[in-house]
This record gives structure tokens, C-alpha cells and sequence, in this order.
């Protein structure tokens, strides 16, 4: 078996350095340099590295300690051994320790022993340099996960400075409770809402902070669901005030197995959206008693005056008053199309449902657009489908108010002599309506800002009217569980849909109508 342990061999004895090199060359280990002078062996250690180093220890330039030192010093990694005589012993054990010598071995040696002793300093040699990588490796990685703890350390102490700016400066009240109940830490805001300072808050209870919701506490502990409330009011012991406030809470778990789950909550004002509330109520007011009223008389004296009530008129006092008349009906429809979408806003319109028929209120629409559509030589056609003999449940003006209008939207926007199709269809007790017209049509990117307020016509062609029409429809739409919805595109027409669910029973079928 060949061997590549690099290996040097140092003896002032030619003798012996020739019989060490047939041995090694007969054992196999061909890659061997053998000196007789330790400075030569010196030199050649500066420019090669060795494996194994065996040196004599009695030599006249340089003893074998202070050579195996210098070749320490060259070679770090290298395995060390001494050649000695039984009088050197002690000076080759003391060896061990100063020049960090492997081993010594004793003159004259056994063969097979100094074999097995090589083959034993090249692993331990090799287990040296392993060991040696291996520790600059880990070296590198702890100065790497070092750096990398003091960023994420840097970036944690960031994060918490962060979070308590925002908690110490939320315009909120946030006050964190534990799963008893009791408050752990609030912030400045929440101490302004209850007038209370932090150290008298940590104090109370979550009963104690809000008596008049009647919830139970130990279910909202218990449980990992948010919640929103409204419509809840706190007191604020300093000035003894009921605030109207808004009240989120949240579930935060526990960390780790030392921890124990929170409860946050967040706390809102909403005195100012209470007041804004009021104002607008006070504006719908105003504005019904100062411009509905109003325009109700003119409509009526103008009508007196053109039905010759003080005497005849001319063709251009007729011409004109009609005009009048007609700006004040416009005005009298922005008024209460404006009171209709605040009071779907608010929530204080009431459907009326009743059952009804839904041919007989299609035509009356019809006949109310009609006129215009005949100015225009339009044409409408009624294209309906399983609606004999079925009455809707719904609100029967307010879906006429969804009619009208969409008709009205067809009538103005065809041309003169133009098509307009009213589809209706009764599919498993749901009503399918549309309206069709074969005008200009509107660009797909525009169709969904139509049926929001005062959307005004599409991105090439401005409306003149409020654009509170389409609105409303939804709303009215959406207030009775159904679906508005547009399809069209530049140059093919438009037509609008609606869907009522579940709002169509038979004529002749009994049911208990409840608004």
C-alpha cells in the first residue's frame, strides 16, 4: 500500500536516515525527505508543509528541541516527534509540554512501532487541521449570528418604539385587560375618556369601566371572536359627562407557556360623528321646509295661472310659465331624490311591502316615459316570461322609482328611432328585470363608478344631471336583498338589470304578507 503522508526526516547520522528511508520506502511511503542538517531541514520547512516531523535529538548545528521549536513555529499543524536516547528522556518529556511535541520515541526503536507512530501522527496531524477549519468556521458563524442578534435586536427595539408611539399617542382610548378581567396598561387617551389616571384605572374592572353594557364578562374572556359595539356611552369622572363611544375588542394569545392571553380594547369617540349626525339632520331639515315647500307653491300657482285662473294668456306668457313650471318640478325631483338618498343613508327609511302587480306597474311607467320616447319616434317593446298571474312582494313605489329611472336613462340616451326592450322574467319565484336600449353604450372601465353619488356621465361625456339616480336605484335594490348591475360597451347599447329574490307569488296562492 502506498502512502502520501508527507513526512521529514532530521538525523546527523547518514546511517541512520538511510536505514529510516529503506524501511519508509518499503512500508510504502514514497513522499519522505530526509536531511542530515537541521539548517537545511529549517529552510526547506519555510517553503513546504509536512505532515509528520522526526527529528534526532543530539546534533552539533541545533538540538532536535530547537529545531522541532522552529518547525513548530513553520509548520503549526504538523505532528512532532523525538528521537532520543534513554539518558534524553527527561529532556524529551519536558519536550512535550514547551515545544508541543507528539510523542518521543527511545533509541534504538521497534520498526513496526515507529510505523504504527507515523500513521498515528498524520491522523492526529490531519484531526488538527480539521478541527482548526472547522473552529474558523464556527468562529465566522458566531460573528455572523452575532451581527445578525444585534440586528434583529436593533430592529425589535425599533418595532417596540414604534408600537409605543402609537399606543402612547392614539387619538383612541386602548386599554388592555387580562382573561379576569382586569385592566394591565391603558394609554394617555384612555385616561382623558374616563377622567381617570393609570394607577386608579389598574384598579377597576372591566364591569366597573362599562356598567351599562349588559354583556357577560366571563363569556367575552372565554372567547377568541372580536367584537365591534356601538351605540355605547362611558362616563367621565372628572366632569361627570356621557361620552358616545364605539368599543373594538380583540383576542391577543399568549406567547409562550409563561405567558397568558389579553384582551385589548379600543375605545372611540364618536361624539363628534354624533354632532356631525345632528347637523345633517338639522340640514334635511331646512332643506325640506325651505326649497321643497317653496317649490310646491310655485308649481301650484303656476299651474293656476296657466289653467286661465286671472285671465287669458298668450302664446309667450304660456311658453314661459311652462318653462318656470318646469324648472320648479326639476328643483321639487333634486329635492326629494336628495331627501330619499339621505334617508336610505340613515337607515330611516322603512320599506312598505305589499303584494302587486308587476305587468300593471311596468305599464304605468312605460305610459309616465312615453311621451318623451314618442317626441324621440322611439319604439318600446315589453318582452316578458312567466309573469301572468304573479304578484311581486315588494315596495311597490320604491321599485317604481328603480323603473322610472332606468327607463328615463334608455329614453334619453337612444336615438330618434331607436329600440328599447323591457325584459322580465319569473325564474323559481325570483324576478329578473332589464331594461335595453340600442344607444351609444358605455366603455367597461367606466360602468362601475355609475351607480356611485354624483357620478356624472363617463370619461368622454359629461351628464347634466345630479348623478344621484343610478345611486339611489341600488340602494333601493340593496335595501330589498336584490342585485343592480350594468352590461354594456362603447358602440352596442346598455342594458341594466335587477334581481328580487324570492318576491314572486301566485295570484291565487294564500300567504301572510308581513312588512
Amino acid at each position: 500500500m502506498q502512502f502520501s503522508y508527507k513526512i521529514l526526516i532530521l538525523d546527523d547520522d547518514k546511517l541512520v536516515t538511510s536505514s529510516l528511508k529503506s524501511l519508509l520506502t518499503l512500508e510504502g511511503f514514497s513522499n519522505a525527505v530526509f536531511f542530515n542538517n537541521p539548517i537545511e531541514a529549517v529552510n526547506y520547512l519555510g517553503n513546504n508543509v509536512c505532515d509528520v516531523i522526526i527529528s534526532d535529538f543530539m546534533m552539533d548545528e541545533m538540538n532536535g528541541l530547537e529545531f522541532l521549536s522552529k518547525a513548530k513555529e513553520l509548520n503549526k499543524n504538523s505532528s512532532l516527534i523525538l528521537l532520543t536516547g534513554y539518558a534524553d528522556k527527561e529532556n524529551a518529556i519536558k519536550a512535550i509540554n514547551e515545544v508541543g511535541l507528539y510523542k518521543y520515541i527511545e533509541k534504538p526503536w521497534d520498526n513496526d512501532e515507529l510505523i504504527i507512530n507515523i500513521k498515528n501522527a498524520y491522523e492526529r496531524a490531519h484531526l488538527i487541521e480539521e478541527l482548526e477549519k472547522s473552529n474558523n468556521s464556527l468562529k465566522k458563524y458566531s460573528q455572523h449570528l452575532e451581527e445578525l442578534v444585534r440586528e434583529k435586536t436593533a430592529d425589535v427595539i425599533e418595532m417596540n418604539e414604534r408600537l409605543s408611539a402609537v399606543f402612547n399617542n392614539c387619538a383612541d382610548g386602548i386599554i388592555i385587560f387580562d382573561k379576569k378581567g382586569s385592566v394591565i396598561d391603558v394609554n394617555p387617551a384612555c385616561e382623558s375618556l374616563f377622567g381617570l389616571s393609570e394607577d386608579i384605572l389598574k384598579t377597576k374592572k372591566v364591569s366597573d369601566l362599562f356598567e351599562t353594557l349588559d354583556l357577560n364578562w366571563d363569556e367575552v374572556f372565554n372567547s377568541t371572536e372580536e367584537r365591534l359595539l356601538r351605540e355605547i356611552q362611558i362616563e367621565n369622572t372628572a366632569t361627570g359627562n356621557k361620552i358616545p363611544v364605539e368599543l373594538s375588542c380583540a383576542y391577543i394569545p399568549a406567547k409562550s407557556e409563561k405567558d397568558y392571553a389579553k384582551y385589548v380594547f379600543v375605545i372611540r369617540n364618536v361624539n363628534f360623528q354624533k354632532e356631525m349626525e345632528r347637523i345633517r339632520e338639522d340640514f334635511i331639515a331646512t332643506l325640506t321646509h325651505d326649497l321643497r315647500t317653496p317649490s310646491l307653491a310655485a308649481i301650484q300657482t303656476l299651474e293656476y295661472f296657466l289653467n286661465g285662473k286671472v285671465g287669458e294668456l298668450n302664446e309667450k306668457q304660456s311658453m314661459l310659465l311652462k318653462t318656470m313650471k318646469k324648472s320648479n318640478e326639476d328643483m321639487l325631483g333634486l329635492v326629494n331624490t336628495l331627501l330619499e338618498v339621505y334617508k336610505y343613508e340613515a337607515g330611516h327609511l322603512k320599506l312598505v311591502k305589499t303584494p302587486f302587480s308587476f305587468d300593471r306597474l311596468v305599464d304605468e311607467c312605460v305610459e309616465q316615459v312615453l311621451p318623451i320616447a314618442e317626441a324621440k319616434n322611439q319604439k318600446i317593446e315589453k318582452l316578458f316570461k312567466n309573469t301572468d298571474n304573479v304578484e311581486i312582494y315588494a315596495d311597490r313605489n320604491e321599485i317604481r322609482r328603480v323603473i322610472v329611472n332606468l327607463l328615463g336613462n334608455a329614453v334619453k340616451y337612444t336615438p330618434n328611432d331607436g329600440l328599447i326592450e323591457i325584459k322580465a322574467e319569473i325564474e323559481e319565484n325570483d324576478l329578473h328585470f332589464s331594461v335595453k336600449d340600442n344607444g351609444e353604450g358605455i366603455y367597461k372601465k367606466d360602468i362601475p363608478k355609475l351607480f356611485k353619488r354624483f357620478s356624472q356621465g363617463t370619461q368622454e361625456k359629461r351628464s347634466i344631471s345630479t348623478g344621484l339616480g343610478l345611486y339611489l336605484s341600488k340602494q333601493i335594490i340593496d335595501a330589498h336583498g336584490g342585485k343592480i348591475w350594468l352590461e354594456s360597451d362603447k358602440g352596442k347599447g346598455s342594458e341594466f338589470f335587477f334581481l328580487l329574490l324570492d318576491a314572486a307569488v301566485a295570484k291565487d296562492k294564500e300567504k301572510l304578507w308581513t312588512a
